[in-house]
């Protein structure tokens, strides 16, 4: 892989010759790194090939994938790039290994979720087989000037704690109206917690991610 990013992979232990698997691609929150997400996929390791990004960005403790300019707004210039990056690294993962281009999934918590809503938009059903996005919001720039890909029938597991402190439960409900008014097929998870991942949110995305898969 040429690709600018730090990252784990995971493939099933016994892969048969020939076959192609679906492939999951995990983006963690701000301040964390890419050891923070697979644990969550435990049960479907076994399934799919799993890699995890670690942002590009120094942000102690750990790494991001961009600056913010404002509340609620990333830096345009960064949060563009590194969308190019990740699509760049999803099409040399498919070239690379014995993965399905038709279940391409994504998958990230808080500025991984905002980028995997954001993926949604820049790359549509015809390449993305469904995302799941933990505790994000859809950028105002990506909903207003993005070049949009249809995301009709897309399947979307958006989840998002009532409670949460860091970014609103109102920003996840907004999200959520989006892509439902865009045709998106869309499970909208809301628990009474805060900016995290509940055992209970972690049931309902292996469950969705096996369904679609």
């Amino acid at each position: 892989m040429k690709s600018p990013f730090t990252f784990i992979h995971s493939a099933p232990r016994d892969m048969e010759h020939g076959k192609l698997y679906p492939a999951v691609f995990l983006m963690h929150g701000m301040g964390s790194n890419e050891q923070d997400l697979p644990g969550l996929l435990d049960e479907i390791k076994e399934q799919c090939h799993i890699f995890s990004l670690q942002g590009p960005i120094l942000q102690p403790p750990g790494y991001a994938f961009f600056t913010i300019e404002e509340f609620g707004k990333p830096h345009r210039i960064v949060f563009d790039q590194v969308i190019i990056h990740i699509m760049n690294f999803i099409e040399e993962a498919i070239t690379e290994y014995p993965i399905d281009a038709e279940k391409v999934f994504l998958m990230g918590f808080s500025q991984g979720a905002i980028l995997s809503k954001s993926l949604a938009v820049a790359m549509g059903k015809e390449k993305l087989a469904g995302i799941v996005a933990l505790s994000g919001y859809t950028p105002d720039f990506v909903k207003n000037e993005y070049s949009k890909h249809s995301v009709k029938d897309m399947p979307i597991f958006i989840s998002h704690g009532t409670m949460d402190m860091v970014l609103p439960f109102q920003w996840g409900e907004a999200s959520r109206d989006l892509f439902t008014e865009q045709g998106a097929n869309v499970t909208f998870k809301q628990f009474e917690d805060g900016h995290g991942v509940t055992p209970e949110v972690q049931q309902a995305l292996i469950t969705f991610l096996k369904e679609q898969m």
